[in-house]
C-alpha cells in the first residue's frame, strides 16, 4: 500500500488550555512545549501526533497520512493534477513544524486539508504518558482513525477511493450512509458519516489496556458534558470505546480491542447491525432526533442474538494476548 497509516493530525481551536487538560489528562497523551501559540502532543515514539494551533474555528485543520516511499508523494501529486485537484510541495519549514520529512497537501472535495507526508521523525526520548496508562496501538497501525461529516457521499467516495486508494472495508446504509476504510491491518483509519453536513465528527485513539479506558471513562464522567456516547461495543470493527466531547466540539473515541483484518484478503461488504451490539447511547442527542432510533437498533441486534466472535475465535485478540504472554 502506498498511503499506509494515519499518522498525524491538527486541530484549530483558541482554547489551548482546555486542550492542554483534555488530551494529557484525560486521553493521557504526552504535552511537549512547541513555544508560540500552538500545543503539541506525543503517543508514542513520533515525535508529534496531534497538533492543536490557536485558531479561531474549532475544527480539524488537516490529515496528515503517511506514505510508504518518498517517490510515492510524485505519484500521487501527479495523479491530483491530472484529476484537476490542485496539489501543493511542503515547504522546508513545514515539513519541520510536522516534524516529516517531506510532505505534500491538498484539498479533498469538501474542502478539508489532507497531507501526505513521509520519514516522520523519532524522539530521542521515551513516550511519557499524562496519565498512567500502558501506551496507545499505534506502530503500523498509525495514530488511530478519523472520522468526517460529509453532505454528500457519492462525491467524497471515488476521491478518498479512486484517488487515494482508500480500501473499503466496509459500509452502511442505514440510519444513514456510513463508509469505513482501511490502511493496514486496522479494520478502518479514516470513515466518513452521511449526515448531510460538513464538518470533522471524530477521531480515535485505542488504547493498551481496557482499564486504561474505564479509568478514562471515570474520568470524564466527574466533567459535566463530557461524556457524548456512554460506553459501548462497535458492530464492524468490536471496538469497546466511549465518546468524550472535545473542547472543539467534536468527538474523541477512546477504544480498546480494535478488530485487525488482512488486507490481502478482506472483502468490503455492506453490514445491517447498526454501529453498537451494545451501549454508545449518544447522550448529546435528544430523543426525537435519532437517539432511540440507534438503541432500537442496539435492542434488535440483541434479540437477533448479533455479538462479536468470543476470544477463540477471533485470531487478532488471541495472537496478541499470547504474544503479550497472558
Amino acid at each position: 500500500m502506498a498511503i499506509n497509516a494515519l499518522g498525524y493530525l491538527g486541530v484549530r481551536s483558541d482554547r489551548l488550555d482546555d486542550w492542554s487538560d483534555f488530551a494529557g489528562k484525560l486521553l493521557g497523551m504526552q504535552q511537549i512545549d512547541r513555544g508560540g501559540k500552538a500545543l503539541a502532543f506525543r503517543m508514542d515514539d513520533r515525535v508529534q501526533r496531534l497538533l492543536v494551533s490557536d485558531e479561531p474555528g474549532e475544527t480539524l485543520a488537516f490529515l496528515g497520512f503517511e506514505v510508504e516511499h518518498k517517490s510515492d508523494l510524485q505519484h500521487y501529486a501527479v495523479r491530483l493534477d491530472k484529476a484537476g485537484v490542485p496539489v501543493h510541495l511542503g515547504s522546508g519549514e513545514l515539513s519541520d513544524r510536522r516534524f516529516v520529512g517531506d510532505l505534500i497537501w491538498f484539498e479533498d472535495p469538501a474542502g478539508n486539508r489532507v497531507e501526505l507526508f513521509h520519514a516522520p521523525m523519532i524522539a530521542s526520548d521515551p513516550f511519557d504518558p499524562g496519565r498512567p496508562i500502558d501506551g496507545f496501538m499505534t506502530g503500523p497501525l498509525g495514530m488511530g482513525h478519523a472520522v468526517l461529516h460529509v453532505e454528500d457521499i457519492e462525491v467524497m467516495l471515488p476521491f478518498y477511493r479512486d484517488l487515494l486508494d482508500f480500501h473499503v472495508s466496509d459500509y452502511g446504509l442505514a440510519p444513514y450512509g456510513l463508509y469505513f476504510f482501511h490502511l493496514n491491518e486496522r479494520h478502518h483509519s479514516f470513515a466518513m458519516v452521511g449526515s448531510g453536513r460538513q464538518g470533522f465528527h471524530h477521531f480515535m485513539v485505542e488504547f493498551q489496556n481496557l482499564d486504561d479506558i474505564g479509568q478514562g471513562y471515570d474520568l470524564a464522567q466527574l466533567d459535566e458534558g463530557r461524556v457524548a456516547y456512554t460506553l459501548g461495543r462497535h458492530t464492524n470493527d468490536y471496538m469497546t470505546s466511549f465518546y468524550a466531547n472535545s473542547p472543539s466540539g467534536f468527538f474523541v473515541e477512546n477504544g480498546w480491542g480494535g478488530r485487525l483484518i488482512d488486507p490481502a484478503t478482506w472483502k468490503p461488504h455492506e453490514t445491517h447491525d447498526g454501529p453498537s451490539f451494545w451501549g454508545h447511547e449518544r447522550l448529546y442527542l435528544a430523543e426525537d432526533e435519532g437517539r432511540k432510533r440507534l438503541r432500537d437498533m442496539r435492542l434488535d441486534a440483541a434479540a437477533r442474538g448479533r455479538r462479536s466472535p468470543p476470544v477463540a475465535d477471533c485470531p487478532w485478540l488471541y495472537g496478541e494476548l499470547a504474544r503479550r504472554g497472558k
